[in-house]
């Protein structure tokens, strides 16, 4: 008896040892991680924060400079182990800090962070450090994200298409295919998300710098509902249309960085229209049957040209078929009425970056190396590609709300916005859809293939939300396109529903083969 007594124990440990819930828990997989499995291995013990900054590091030194040669990432973050450390810390004593615990970003460089410098590309800002944070920035760290790296971006973001400036040498590469352009002007933070440099990255969009990214990297990128998301602290272009966001590799965590920077703030005034509009939790939207019963419709009017590229008309005719598989009634085609009309009506337009970026310099005070777009120009610190665009601006006075140009812009807006919200009511929509961009990424240097962008009109000139996600592969199953919801107002949660349920029902996004695995 005292035999088997002494016996059974150690048995017992063997069978215990031994029992598939007890083994340790499988490596952890950097590649296409999503936040939710991130936080998942820290509780299982397969990861640690300092662990994943390092396989992020280790990703960026292979391929940004060297390797794939992306040329992505402006620096990286000297505080961003240090800030894994004490995350670390953390964890062992309470758990995750938030829901961006050690959840590693690229901020794009016109976003100010208070422990890197800010220059939205230029030379003219080298070295600028504002001592704080933008907003979102602020809320993504009180979360628990670690900035790891700044972002490449078209200088003062003026391009849709390529991303090039002063502050780093060379173009931003496509990681699908190196010798293209990443569109603009939030290029690096795309082509670093796509190539697993971070787990997203913080974007803008003016026009078009969300979505078109998004799309050439086979992303997802929310442009949100003028009002939803503050843009203080970021580098204007226009605020008449600047969105502050964010470009990931999946729906679900669209939907989770929205869920941390969205809401007011007293900085921008603008967001008090979005106080009442911020959904309770965001997540609750993704839906795999999301489509179902979904009235959609084809706006011919964003995309349908002569450049139209046949590669990327093909794809997205695929995916009207997809849209109605998956449960959609897709009405094609539908348009705004009028719409011609109104576009000649609007006048001669209203160019407020001088504007803008005038107050935001004057704002910064002493520091900021610059102190007004005509220092910036006579200090000739900036790429020769931009001159034009700067002079131009400097040569107007248009102010919002006051000068002819602005006010006519005005006019064309609140006609547009009733025209796009008359076509939705009167056919029963609850979204629109056209590709991305018309035609795939074109060669870097390139100036005469046409770019395709089908961004800059609806969602900018309306303000209302438009989502992007990957739909195919075009040249052969090589170059990324997009397909692009437009919804009403603060319809965000809705077109999250359609995003994810496409997303999940077609799986069309693939990583690059340009920067793969470590060994």
């Amino acid at each position: 008896m005292r035999t088997l007594r002494r016996v059974f124990p150690a048995c017992l440990a063997a069978l215990v040892f031994v029992t598939p819930s007890a083994q340790a828990p499988a490596p952890f997989r950097l590649e296409e991680t999503t936040i939710a499995q991130i936080h998942s291995a820290f509780r299982d013990g397969s990861l640690t924060c300092r662990g994943l900054v390092e396989q992020y590091l280790k990703r960026i030194d292979a391929h940004d400079k060297t390797g794939a040669a992306l040329n992505a990432i402006v620096m990286t973050n000297p505080a961003a182990l240090t800030t894994a450390d004490d995350l670390d810390r953390r964890f062992r004593q309470s758990g995750l800090v938030g829901p961006m615990h050690c959840i590693p970003i690229l901020v794009k460089d016109n976003y100010e962070t208070a422990d890197m410098p800010t220059t939205a590309g230029s030379l003219s800002l080298q070295g600028m450090m504002t001592g704080k944070d933008a907003f979102i920035v602020k809320r993504l760290r009180d979360a628990g994200a670690v900035m790891i790296a700044k972002s490449n971006m078209a200088e003062f973001a003026f391009s849709p298409i390529e991303t090039v400036n002063s502050i780093l040498p060379g173009y931003t590469r496509n990681p699908y295919d190196t010798s293209r352009v990443t569109a603009g002007s939030s290029g690096g933070s795309a082509a670093g998300t796509a190539a697993n440099f971070a787990v997203f990255g913080l974007a803008s969009d003016t026009g078009d710098s969300i979505r078109g990214p998004a799309a050439h990297q086979a992303l997802v990128g929310l442009r949100s509902t003028m009002g939803l998301v503050s843009r203080s602290g970021v580098v204007p272009l226009n605020l008449g249309a600047d969105i502050a966001g964010a470009v990931t590799r999946t729906v679900a965590d669209t939907a989770a960085v929205l869920q941390v920077i969205a809401g007011p703030d007293p900085s921008d005034p603008i967001t008090a229209d979005g106080r009442d509009h911020v959904a309770t939790n965001y997540a609750a939207s993704l839906r795999g049957d999301g489509l179902k019963g979904a009235r959609i419709g084809v706006l011919h009017q964003a995309y349908d040209t002569p450049t139209l590229d046949r590669d990327v008309d093909a794809v997205f005719t695929s995916t009207i078929g997809e849209l109605r598989r998956l449960g959609a009634e897709v009405f094609d085609p539908v348009e705004v009425a009028g719409l011609s009309e109104m576009r000649r009506g609007q006048g001669g337009g209203c160019n407020q970056f001088k504007y803008d970026l005038n107050q935001y310099l004057a704002r910064l005070g002493d520091k900021a190396p610059m102190h007004s777009l005509e220092e910036i120009i006579k200090s000739r610190r900036f790429h020769p590609s931009i001159q034009s665009r700067l002079e131009s601006a400097q040569a107007g006075d248009d102010t919002p709300g006051q000068t002819p140009g602005c006010l006519g812009r005005d006019v064309y807006r609140d006609r547009l916005r009733a025209g796009v919200l008359a076509l939705m009511d009167g056919s029963r929509l609850d979204a629109l859809i056209y590709p991305t961009w018309s035609n795939p990424p074109r060669l870097i240097g390139d100036l005469n293939t046409p770019g395709g962008d089908n961004s800059q009109l609806f969602a900018p000139s309306t303000g209302y939300p438009a989502i992007t996600v990957p739909m195919a592969f075009t040249r052969g199953g090589t170059l990324p396109a997009g397909l692009q919801f437009f919804g009403r107002p603060w319809s965000e949660a809705t077109l999250l529903t359609f995003a994810y349920a496409y997303e999940q029902g077609t799986h069309h996004r693939r990583p690059p083969s340009s920067a793969p695995p470590l060994q």
